[in-house]
């Protein structure tokens, strides 16, 4: 029940249908708020209960301080919740495993439902195993489904068994593009005790990518699994209020760039700038001439700003995209109606203040890429081949590390959410370089010739295009890049141009609305005539999902250690990412995607080289094959139609006969399977009980690892490969796996024997009870002398023995991604506390999430500073006071070394907020939420 201090509840009447909401107007100082904050003001107003939403809460934000550095915590409870399949199968383990746990309580198993509504999307397990056929989109659905068929089966059961919750199946689209042209609201609708009250869609998801959906003026971004779960069972996800950069677009984009080249833009611009931790928010006339499928590749690559969430106001361009999508006209007029009656519809005539101001005049982007491995380092393409010839010496000459965001970059290979909140500094390193290629230099060359299967010979050198993908939801969502790409095509076969034996082509839509509206252009066959064949509807290249290059191409490459390239028309581009054989990757838009094609290498100059000679044998360059923007516009106007939509989105639940013809299991309870190394019943709710029992203050701890600064959840819970060697690996083994179907932990997140296994088992993790030792290893005080131990061997033997565990940290413990398993492995390794000198947000709360104690060393204070070495005993008293309902500010720690001396200090208690109190006394958030439902 909403407490409504304010008396904001009233009634919008829309066509003669009445709608509850809570107005804005309530509160002086609404109306000057930017758009994004009137959407979590509104928010706060609609869940205020007294607790964990008060009237304190609201005022703050009403009176937000453009000028101030964030400081108010505040609630925000999403509307719904998006999901993809990697990171997505674990929130789906843990509700079958709530179900189980409350029919043991004698509970009815079918009331664990999401109470906002959850989608999640298949779309991160398609590889481009075949590409260069008709017949390579099946081919690789086949495959796909032979991978992924248990995690399948789990997914469709859950399909059916839970209200509220829905799953598109493989081969249909890509979550986000399928999100912003189908499943988001805009304007959300729900029955209340009888009333349909109206609110703003606002979306949490998976994925980092979420804020795609920015761009249709729905409020959101990505977050961890924790979140996720607690937003799907209506929990609020805890945030500061941020500080918001006002972003004026002015002019229109010249003829020869496209939308690509003016993300890469703002990209370079906002990372120039700083926005890690803020929002983004595009204002001014200017935004009346921005087509909604240019804000959505803008607001798609958010996190490749470092910003939370990057948005446009809701205007008349967002109706009509509604209406082209097939949205109802009932939809499109409540939110017409619903956005104007709240002050939110976009009017460039009002003044509202922002935190920062950045613009940028449209009319003078340029055509450009971004590379070799970072997405804010553009290039402008008449520099791109000295650039490369520059970035070339790093590949060949050196072995360059990465400096790849590290949010960034520990997001791969299952697009976590990066963990940044809104007081975060972006890293100086995140900066964008600044190209300084000025004059040609010579280029490193080695070139190595190679003999196909079928006859094809070629030579492959540094820089060789090994891959051109047009792949992901950031352009495959917008008909002007697309169709241009297709109009290309078809100019460059015309002048008889052809791709490079050795370049692996496809094109992986993120909806089949694309090949909807391809095949009734006619430009299909000019596509393919280049090698550009679909091959599957996912994230594909983009996510790392490339699939091998032909054998002998990858055997060349490795036998020269040639540094070759790859063209994606993506969102990221680090190091490793998007092949283990190509070491340089650049994005760009999907026409320059072509080129490259034809180019067939890195090192070319379009300005300056043709890419072939036409039947007469006349040079052809780019600009002679460039498509006219008013001419693609001509094709998109008769070639896009909304039947497409309604067509293709009318049947998105469904699937194929693949998906149909599942054997999957039924009821409410779901089947787990014993001999399933992919989905596994986690032991969560293990003995609970109805009533919580009293917490205790926790004695004779051991140190499992003592860490130094900057502890990311990647080091925690890594999300890539893993060797036989390692505890997960010999776990398959044992289990029947062989080492080629090991795939990553991010595919196995639904077995939690592999995650607590992976967990603290980064290669590159350093544990201070050992000197010099890198990876998953500590010492095991259970035996004597403590001798090296792998991480999970030595939590095994101090479960058995019923020795609790603490982790001791130094600064920023948890960044990185916002990643789930870091707190859920760490909670079954059996550590009941962790002591830092400071946490990154997300990870803190979602510590507590597990039932772990977040501790922090007293200001100014380490462990070396207090003389604590990790050989210690520790008793941590004072827990018990949260019995009583209270929160007490610190915790009285002693540490007990080898020869009896003792080191005692006072810890501050990071339990922050009354609801983190309740999550902790029930022994973690799924506890709490589950003794609710189960009552």
């Amino acid at each position: 029940m909403t407490v409504d201090s304010f008396g904001a509840k009233g009634v919008l009447n829309v066509s003669g249908t009445d709608y509850e909401i809570f107005r804005l107007n309530a509160l002086e100082g609404a109306k000057k708020l930017p758009y994004s904050l009137k959407v979590l003001l509104e928010n706060l107003l609609r869940t205020e209960d007294g607790a964990n939403v008060t009237k304190k809460h609201i005022e703050a934000l009403a009176s937000w301080d453009p000028e101030a550095q964030p400081d108010t915590e505040i609630q925000f409870t999403p509307a719904r919740v998006i999901m993809q399949d990697f990171t997505g199968v674990p929130c789906i383990v843990d509700l079958a495993t709530m179900r189980e746990a409350v029919a043991e309580l004698g509970g009815d198993p079918s009331r664990v439902n999401p109470l906002a509504p959850a989608e999640l999307v298949i779309d991160h397990s398609v590889q481009i195993d075949a590409f260069g056929s008709t017949d390579a989109i099946e081919r690789n659905m086949d495959i796909e489904y032979q991978r992924n068929g248990e995690r399948y089966q789990f997914l469709r059961w859950g399909q059916s068994a839970f209200d509220d919750f829905k799953v598109v199946p493989p081969g249909m689209g890509i979550v986000h593009q399928v999100n912003i042209e189908n499943l988001a609201r805009v304007v959300m609708t729900r029955e209340i005790d009888g009333t349909v009250r109206a609110y703003p869609d606002t979306c949490v998801g998976t994925d980092s990518h979420t804020t795609m959906e920015n761009g249709i003026g729905v409020l959101g971004w990505g977050v961890g699994g924790i979140e996720a779960e607690a937003a799907m069972l209506g929990q609020p996800i805890s945030m500061l209020i941020p500080r918001v950069v006002g972003f004026k677009l002015t002019g229109e984009i010249p003829s020869g760039a496209t939308a690509t080249d003016v993300v890469l833009t703002i990209t370079e611009m906002l990372r120039e700038h700083g926005v890690v931790g803020k929002f983004v928010e595009f204002y001014g006339e200017g935004v009346a001439a921005v087509p909604l499928a240019n804000r959505a590749t803008i607001g798609n690559m958010s996190p490749e700003f470092g910003s939370t969430a990057a948005i446009f106001p809701i205007d008349e361009v967002t109706m009509d995209y509604l209406r082209l999508t097939g949205r109802s006209e009932e939809q499109v007029a409540l939110v017409e109606a619903y956005t104007k009656e709240q002050g939110m519809w976009h009017d460039p005539s009002e003044e509202i203040a922002f935190s920062e101001y950045l613009e940028l005049d449209l009319s003078t982007v340029v055509p450009s890429i971004a590379g070799p491995k970072r997405p804010q380092d553009r290039i402008e393409l008449t520099k791109s081949k000295p650039q490369f010839r520059d970035d070339l010496t790093n590949y060949v000459s050196v072995d360059e590390s990465s400096t790849a965001d590290q949010a960034v970059a520990e997001s791969f290979p299952a697009s976590d959410a990066p963990a940044n909140s809104a007081g975060d500094q972006q890293d100086p390193s995140d900066e964008p370089r600044h190209a300084d290629a000025e004059g040609m230099s010579a280029r490193a060359s080695n070139p190595v010739k190679v003999a196909m299967e079928d006859g094809r010979e070629f030579e492959l050198d540094h820089g060789a295009v090994s891959i051109a993908s047009i792949t992901s939801c950031t352009n495959t969502s917008n008909p002007s890049v697309m169709m241009a790409a297709a109009v290309l095509a078809r100019n460059a076969v015309s002048k008889g141009l052809k791709a490079k034996p050795w370049v692996k082509t496809s094109i992986a839509p993120g909806s089949k609305v694309v090949t909807e509206y391809y095949e009734k252009s006619g430009l299909v066959p000019d596509l393919q005539e280049l090698g550009f064949y679909i091959v599957g509807y996912g994230c594909t290249t983009c996510i790392g999902n490339s699939g091998p290059l032909e054998p002998e191409i990858s055997q060349v490459i490795q036998d020269n250690d040639l540094a070759v390239t790859s063209v994606l028309s993506g969102n990221r581009n680090f190091e490793g990412r998007i092949n283990p054989d190509v070491k340089m990757n650049y994005l760009a838009s999907p026409p320059l995607v072509i080129a490259y094609a034809l180019a067939g290498t890195m090192d070319f100059d379009f300005e300056n080289e043709a890419l072939g000679q036409d039947s007469d044998g006349n040079d052809i360059y780019l600009r002679d094959i460039w498509p006219n923007p008013t001419e693609v516009q001509e094709i998109i106007d008769r070639s896009i139609e909304t039947d497409m939509f309604t067509k293709e989105y009318g049947t998105i639940f469904d699937g194929d006969e693949r998906w149909q013809n599942l054997n999957t299991p039924t009821g409410d309870v779901f089947e787990w399977d014993p001999n399933s190394t992919y989905v596994r019943k986690p032991p969560y709710f293990d003995g609970m009980s109805m009533e919580a029992s009293s917490v205790e203050d926790i004695k004779g701890a051991r140190v499992l690892l003592k860490l130094g600064d900057s502890v990311t959840t990647d080091h925690i819970s890594p999300a890539g490969s893993f060797k036989s060697d390692t505890p997960a690996g010999k776990y398959l083994i044992e289990n029947g796996v062989e080492r080629k179907d090991f795939n990553s932990y991010g595919s196995r997140r639904g077995n939690h024997e592999v995650m607590i296994r992976g967990t603290f088992a980064n290669i590159r993790i350093k544990n201070q009870l050992l000197d010099g030792v890198e990876g998953g290893f500590t010492r095991d005080f259970t035996q004597a002398d403590g001798p090296q131990s792998t991480v999970y061997d030595a939590s095994v033997n101090y479960q058995e023995a019923g020795v609790p565990l603490v982790v001791l940290g130094g600064k920023e413990y948890g960044s990185g991604s916002s990643r789930d398993w870091a707190a859920k492995g760490t909670s079954l390794l059996g550590v009941r506390a962790v002591i830092t000198q400071s946490y990154e947000r997300i990870h803190r709360s979602n510590l507590i999430g597990m039932g772990v104690l977040p501790l922090q060393f007293p200001q100014g204070e380490s462990a070396d500073s207090l003389g604590l070495d990790g050989t210690e005993t520790f008793d941590i008293e004072g827990v018990t006071a949260l019995n009583e309902g209270s929160t007490p500010k610190t915790l009285k720690v002693t540490a007990t070394k080898e020869d009896g001396s003792t080191v005692e200090f006072d810890a501050d208690l990071r339990i922050d907020t009354p609801g983190e109190a309740d999550y902790y006394r029930n022994g973690g958030i799924l506890q709490y939420v589950l003794r609710q439902i189960a009552k």
